[in-house]
């Protein structure tokens, strides 16, 4: 290892067996990546005893837990690094880009005129932009007017967003999931917007998945997508950029573009 590989911050990868890391070369030059799946070393936790006090960063790579046991190797961790498809969903859903396209193609447009245009507007008015926190989904969305589903699935969140959540965000409300299908109680949810109680849904995430319910394909209210959030190049660009911008930050002992703070 030359003088410059040396001097570089040190990022410990940690992804899952089958994952390969396609960007780490770009980082390995500005980088010392050490992923223990790549190592020598006979087991995982031996590698991380001997950079344990040297380790502020890791980066994670694909959908991988980072458990107790973990963290417990890194003492002198500071950083975890870790929504495009979810905007693009809810644009076309306020917008009815989809629904358009559709009313275009079936040559409607000629037959009956305009098609009606989305639109979005605030329930109430903002003083300031912000990112307020609520202690429950049912206070956040009596403040929303869309709500995006992102969480982990676990026992407390299955069917978080069920019947009661999804009637008080309401008939103006939009719902987005690229999340986990089972957050939201698919069958409330198709009787909810059938019958108009909510404004639209953007779905990337299914339930059943690959089983999507027939009623939302005649809906114009509806746009899906076949659990594909993260999967676009474009999305892994950014990403990519995003990374190395938040990590050039942090070792440079700035702010970084992108935070989480747990408490």
């Amino acid at each position: 290892m030359d003088e410059e590989e040396v001097s570089r911050p040190l990022v410990l990868v940690h992804r899952p067996p089958n994952f390969h890391f396609p960007s780490g070369h770009r980082f390995a030059t500005q980088f010392n990546l050490s992923d223990p799946l790549d190592s020598h070393d006979s087991t995982r936790s031996s590698l991380l005893c001997r950079h344990a006090f040297n380790i502020r960063v890791l980066l994670c790579v694909d959908p991988t837990p980072v458990s107790s046991d973990l963290l417990s190797l890194l003492p002198a961790l500071e950083l975890i690094d870790v929504a495009d498809l979810a905007v693009g969903l809810l644009i076309d859903v306020l917008r009815k880009i989809s629904a358009g396209d559709r009313f275009v193609q079936a040559s409607s447009w000629a037959k009956t005129g305009d098609h009606a245009l989305g639109s979005k507007n605030s329930r109430r008015k903002k003083s300031a932009v912000s990112f307020p926190y609520y202690p429950d989904v049912y206070e956040l969305v009596v403040n929303s007017d869309v709500l995006v589903v992102c969480c982990a699935l676990t026992e407390q969140t299955h069917h978080i967003i069920n019947k009661d959540v999804m009637t008080t965000l309401g008939k103006a409300g939009v719902i987005i999931n690229v999340g986990c299908g089972p957050l939201i109680d698919e069958k409330e949810m198709m009787k909810l917007l059938v019958c108009g109680e909510i404004g639209g849904i953007g779905l990337d995430v299914f339930e059943n998945e690959p089983h999507v319910p027939n009623e939302l394909f005649q809906l114009d209210n509806a746009v899906l997508s076949p659990h594909c959030a993260v999967a676009t190049p474009e999305c892994f660009d950014a990403l990519e950029e995003l990374i190395m911008s938040n990590l050039k930050a942090f070792f440079a002992n700035k702010s970084l573009w992108s935070v989480v703070n747990l408490e």
